[in-house]
Formats: C-alpha cells, sequence, structure tokens
C-alpha cells in the first residue's frame, strides 16, 4: 500500500507564493497534483513521470513549477504570483511503479486579501 502524505496549504495574498510537498512511500512512476474548487471538477495542475518533461495545466504555465526528488520519493509545486482563482484544496496524485493510482487526502490552498 502506497502512502501518500502531503504539505503546504495555507492562506496566501494574490501575488505571494506558496510551496507544496508531497512524500510516497514505495516505487513510484509518476507523480503529479491536482485541484478541486468548491462547485468545480477536480483537474489536473502539473505532472511530473520519473526522466520525462513536466507537463502544466495552461492556467498555470509561467506560474508554477513541478519538481521531484527521487531519493526522497518527494514531489514539490512551486507556486509563485497566486490569483484567487487558484484556491482550492490540493491533491497529490502518485501512480506506483507496479500500477495502481493513490490519492493525498488533500491541501487546502487559499488565495485573498
Amino acid at each position: 500500500q502506497v502512502q501518500v502524505v502531503e504539505s503546504g496549504g495555507d492562506l496566501v495574498q494574490p501575488g505571494g507564493s506558496l510551496r507544496l510537498s508531497c512524500a510516497a512511500s514505495g516505487i513510484i512512476n509518476a507523480m503529479g497534483w491536482y485541484r478541486q474548487a468548491p462547485g468545480k471538477q477536480r483537474e489536473l495542475v502539473a505532472h511530473i513521470i520519473s526522466g520525462g518533461t513536466p507537463i502544466y495545466a495552461d492556467s498555470v504555465k509561467g506560474r508554477f513549477t513541478i519538481s521531484r526528488d527521487n531519493a526522497k520519493n518527494t514531489v514539490y509545486l512551486q507556486m509563485n504570483s497566486l490569483k484567487p482563482e487558484d484556491t482550492a484544496v490540493y491533491y497529490c496524485n502518485v501512480v506506483a511503479n507496479g500500477g495502481g493510482d493513490y490519492w493525498g487526502q488533500g491541501t487546502q490552498v487559499t488565495v485573498s486579501s
């Protein structure tokens, strides 16, 4: 069973920055971040496969950066120039090397003055 633990959500003012972290157990292939705002469907934010090129949603390109520390099985999401529309619960998603799709419990990001 893969364990996924997120951290880093907070209240931040527009234009501010936050860094989310997600640590996973086991042997991991892909890691990524999704978000879900109230009344909306969960959507992809950014995704990275081991040795691959990161993929970003158009809405966050140029502002968010996903990175991965393979030695620690940890993925980070650096979020800059935050906007109120970035407010959501952010979920870490992990795909295990042997298959299987796992989610973290979610971390709240609120962008408000």
